[in-house]
């Protein structure tokens, strides 16, 4: 789950040596995941949002963003939601996009 802008996720905003995303990658923009009409609580809808983006309880879900800060809300997003394998990749594309040998999209 690339937690992202969709600029970052495409490769316009780069901030790092490359710009792209992980291969596999899903992107939901952390925010779009807050309900602004009820104090930035999780959307209602969330769980079926994701589903319907291919990001399923049935998969491990790894979350990553930048610096791992955004992601860190969407972690505790699917946590909340009862996924039961999800992951942290504190590294984030911060790493990921600054090696020379990852793939990327």
């Amino acid at each position: 789950w690339d937690a992202r802008g969709a600029d970052e996720y495409r490769g316009e905003k780069v901030l790092t040596a490359r710009g792209g995303h992980i291969p596999g990658a899903i992107n939901f923009e952390w925010t779009a995941g807050m309900d602004r009409e009820r104090q930035l609580r999780l959307r209602e809808d969330l769980g079926a949002e994701l589903e319907r983006l291919g990001i399923t309880r049935d998969k491990e879900i790894i979350t990553h963003c930048q610096t791992h800060h955004r992601s860190g809300f969407t972690y505790l997003a699917a946590k909340a939601l009862g996924y039961p394998r999800v992951k942290a990749y504190a590294g984030s594309w911060g790493e990921w996009g600054n090696h020379p040998d990852t793939p990327i999209e």
